[in-house]
C-alpha cells in the first residue's frame, strides 16, 4: 500500500513539473528576439557612419556620375577641363598625375596620394542614396569583383581612401574639410557592418 502511494505521488509530481514547464514564459525566445533587435539597431549605426563618410564631399568628389572629377566643399567640377580618361586617370597629355602626387603639396594645395584616380564608372555614387550606393559597393559586377575581405581591406587600409582624413589644405591656404566620423570610428563602423552580414536597412 505504501509502495502505491510513493508511485501515484510520483506521477501527479511528475505530471505537475510538466505542467509548471509548459506554463512557464518562452526566456530564451524573448532574448533571441532582443537580442535581434540590438543587433539590427548597432547595424543601422554602423551603416549610417559608414555611409557619412562615403557620401562626404572628400569621398563623392571622385566618384562622380559624369565623369567629370569634383572639387572643394562644394563640388565644383575639376578645373582646366579634366575628365576621366580611358583608364579613370585623365587624358595622355594631363593625366591626374601630372598634378598629384603621392603625398599633399603643401605649397600648391594640390592634394595627393598613392595611385590618385577617379573611382570607376561602375563606382560612380553622385545622385545615389546611400541604399542604393550600398547596393553597388556590394554588387561585385561593379565592385572591381572585391569580397567582403576586400572591401573591408580597401575602406580601412587603402591610403587613397584614408587621404579623406588627411586632405591637406586647399590652393589658399585653408584647411580642407574632414569627413563627420573619425578616422577610427569609421574603420570600426566597416569592420562591424561587414561582420553582421553587411545588412542594409531597409528603405
Amino acid at each position: 500500500m505504501r509502495l502505491r502511494a510513493i508511485y501515484i505521488f510520483s506521477i501527479f509530481s511528475i505530471l505537475g513539473l510538466i505542467f509548471v514547464l509548459a506554463n512557464s514564459p518562452k526566456v530564451s525566445g524573448y532574448e533571441i528576439v532582443e537580442k535581434t533587435k540590438l543587433q539590427n539597431q548597432q547595424g543601422n549605426e554602423d551603416f549610417n557612419k559608414m555611409m557619412d563618410v562615403l557620401t562626404h564631399q572628400r569621398c563623392m568628389n571622385c566618384h562622380p556620375s559624369d565623369h567629370i572629377p569634383k572639387q572643394g566643399d562644394e563640388s565644383h567640377p575639376h578645373y582646366f577641363g579634366m575628365a576621366r580618361g580611358e583608364d579613370d586617370h585623365g587624358f595622355e597629355a594631363t593625366t591626374c598625375n601630372t598634378c598629384h602626387q603621392s603625398e599633399n603639396n603643401m605649397n600648391s594645395g594640390v592634394p595627393g596620394a598613392p595611385h590618385w584616380a577617379l573611382a570607376p564608372a561602375s563606382m560612380a555614387w553622385e545622385g545615389l542614396t546611400r541604399t542604393e550606393i550600398a547596393e553597388r559597393l556590394l554588387d561585385k559586377s561593379m565592385n572591381g569583383n572585391r569580397s567582403h575581405e576586400d572591401l573591408i581591406k580597401h575602406m580601412t587600409e587603402d591610403d587613397l581612401v584614408l587621404w579623406a582624413w588627411e586632405p591637406g589644405v586647399d590652393a589658399d591656404g585653408e584647411q580642407r574639410t574632414l569627413p563627420p566620423v573619425p578616422k577610427e570610428d569609421f574603420k570600426i563602423a566597416v569592420e562591424n557592418w561587414f561582420a553582421n552580414g553587411a545588412v542594409i536597412p531597409s528603405k
